[in-house]
């Protein structure tokens, strides 16, 4: 059965989030172990990586949460999962569950879902809307954090037929690995983003969003620059603003109030994001609301870096604090700013411990075979259930 396995995953849109690049991994992941691997998206910049002589790629407007594209999607998929003869089909975002849904329940077929988010609810009409990623045959949590976010909130709609697992999300530790990066790489980057050999590099990573904590952290190096006037260094903002203008301006203007325009500086996008890790002296991950899992958590890891998080959500998992990186008080500018002071001032040897310790965290618990691994197994036992 294992060789004949067809698996359709079904996502919005192929972006550089976690929930994206696992799709990705395991779509590749599978046609290595004999199977034939699908994934329906709308588009996005992943794609041009897909390996098409591995991975079929459907476009459909899987994105779209209008009631009836949901509609119109589900009877489309219906005939992609009966033309391809698909066992599996796996979900992995809330408006393609529902399309998702319905064409399983039509061509009883198995149903996957892997729940990537807390998802906002401010309404029973908006938790019902949500509770389609547990309505499947198999529900996937991210982390053990995710995993309890929905035993607290969708209890009701879980069944004993249903199986609920987490299987941590995984990063290719070969792709984020610090020998595989040169030293040219690494001066071009530093050039493109203006930043001279002197500068100690604080790296934020992630969209520009409220809950991502962007503020915070620029109030954080507004007391850092206070506090140690004589440091040389630059705060690198990494992320887009996905059409968030106006929370751009207000991060703009905030950098001018603490008078750090010499100090931070805004990157939209970066596709080789192991570079940046690896020129940076410290990584940040200051979200004010918990992180699902914490990705940028793992690859600071797996980079050999130092990572300071939020004490919340998935970091609270993905790190052994003081050993393999640092949390601190969630929200909390002045904290922040504390654990960057004790971090810069660590001696390269206690640095590198630490990256040692990092990386070896991330190879043991997190990386992307090993997640590849767990949820092939669980599609064979689904199949032979």
């Amino acid at each position: 059965m294992a060789s004949k396995l067809k698996i359709l995953q079904v996502i919005p849109k192929l972006g550089y989030g976690g929930a994206e690049t696992g799709c990705f991994d395991l779509a590749h992941y599978l046609h290595e172990n004999n199977c034939k691997s699908y994934i329906v998206t709308s588009g996005g910049p992943l794609l041009k990586f897909i390996n098409k002589k591995k991975v079929t790629i459907i476009r459909l407007p899987v994105q779209s949460k209008n009631p009836v594209l949901i509609f119109l999607n589900a009877i489309i998929l219906t005939l992609i999962i009966l033309t391809l003869n698909v066992n599996i089909v796996h979900a992995r975002s809330r408006a393609p569950a529902w399309s998702c849904l319905i064409a399983t329940k039509i061509t009883k077929r198995k149903f996957v879902t892997t729940f990537h988010g807390t998802y906002n609810f401010k309404s029973d009409l908006k938790k019902w809307y949500n509770s389609v990623m547990v309505r499947s045959d198999l529900i996937i949590a991210g982390s053990n954090f995710i995993f309890s976010h929905i035993k607290e909130n969708y209890s009701k709609y879980l069944s004993k037929n249903r199986k609920f697992l987490v299987i941590f999300r995984g990063i290719n530790t070969d792709y984020y690995n610090p020998k595989k990066i040169v030293d040219t790489d690494k001066n071009l980057l530093k050039k493109k983003w203006n930043i001279s050999e002197d500068k100690k590099i604080i790296l934020l990573p992630g969209r520009l969003t409220e809950w991502k904590g962007q503020e915070m952290f620029i109030e954080a190096i507004g007391l850092l620059k206070n506090d140690l006037p004589e440091l040389e260094f630059i705060a690198v903002i990494l992320g887009s603003d996905q059409g968030r203008k106006i929370y751009k301006k207000k991060l703009v203007r905030l950098v001018e109030q603490h008078r750090l325009s010499k100090n931070v500086i805004f990157v939209n996008h970066l596709e080789l994001m192991p570079i940046a890790y690896e020129i940076s002296d410290v990584i940040v991950s200051s979200s004010i609301e918990p992180e699902a899992f914490g990705r940028v958590s793992v690859e600071a890891q797996s980079m050999e870096k130092p990572i300071i998080a939020s004490n919340i959500g998935g970091s609270n998992e993905t790190i052994i604090n003081n050993k393999t990186g640092f949390l601190f008080t969630a929200g909390d500018s002045k904290n922040l700013n504390e654990k960057l002071k004790d971090v810069l001032n660590l001696s390269e040897v206690t640095l590198n411990g630490i990256g040692a310790e990092g990386r070896k965290n991330v190879i043991i618990k997190f990386n992307v075979e090993k997640m590849c691994n767990r949820t092939y197994s669980e599609y064979k036992k689904l199949i032979n259930a």
